[in-house]
């Protein structure tokens, strides 16, 4: 927890794929906590008309169209390769963090806000939270709902957990784990509990 300060605690929200932490982001924004989501940053960006589209197209040929960036097509063009997959990052990370940025100055006056970051420990995100919540569940249950994705393949699932910090280690350097892997309504239940833990210790912080 960070010492008393009139910006708001950031926390850092992660977890690995098919975890859910949409859904617990979700829990947070229905308790008034501010959330920025960088998978949803990135929708906008390389949507229709999106900044990074023409970049992208330049970068990637043939992985744009009308509707924005075709998804499919550039996960095939990086997946698996760092070299290409660090030159993407090198295009969208920037403008994710002026989005970031523009985000926090909207929301300065709130006593919290959480920054939804998928890839938070691998970007090195962590360094600039003050509180990091890490989202668990069973593996068993992780690999069900991933392989219940439209796309996904057994193949695809495994390359991505090859990208991310594994989930042991995750929760390991985590400042509470948020656990999914029972029924939602306990899931919910620890996140109003956090959340009434945070303010309540920013509370005393800030007397």
């Amino acid at each position: 927890m960070k010492q008393a300060h009139s910006s708001p605690l950031i926390i850092g929200l992660t977890g690995s794929i098919a975890m859910g932490k949409s859904t617990v982001a979700a829990m947070f924004e229905d308790e008034g906590v501010p959330v920025f989501d960088a998978d949803a940053a990135v929708h906008i960006l390389q949507g229709p008309g999106g900044l990074l589209v023409d970049d992208i197209e330049a970068a990637f040929p043939g992985t744009t169209g009308t509707t924005g960036v075709d998804r499919q097509k550039l996960g095939a063009a990086v997946l698996g390769n760092k070299q290409e997959l660090a030159k993407l990052e090198a295009i969208v990370h920037p403008a994710v963090g002026a989005m970031r940025s523009a985000f926090l100055a909207d929301n300065a006056d709130k006593d919290i806000i959480v920054f939804d970051i998928p890839l938070l420990f691998e970007k090195g995100g962590h360094q600039s939270v003050d509180y990091i919540v890490v989202v668990s569940a069973p593996a068993d249950q992780q690999r069900a709902r991933a392989l219940s994705r439209h796309g996904m393949t057994v193949e695809k699932f495994e390359n991505i957990l090859k990208l991310q910090t594994p989930d042991a280690e995750k929760r390991a350097k985590a400042d509470a784990v948020i656990d999914t892997g029972q029924p939602v309504a306990e899931t919910r239940r620890q996140v109003e509990a956090l959340i009434k833990k945070l303010r309540d210790s920013l509370a005393v912080l800030n007397k």
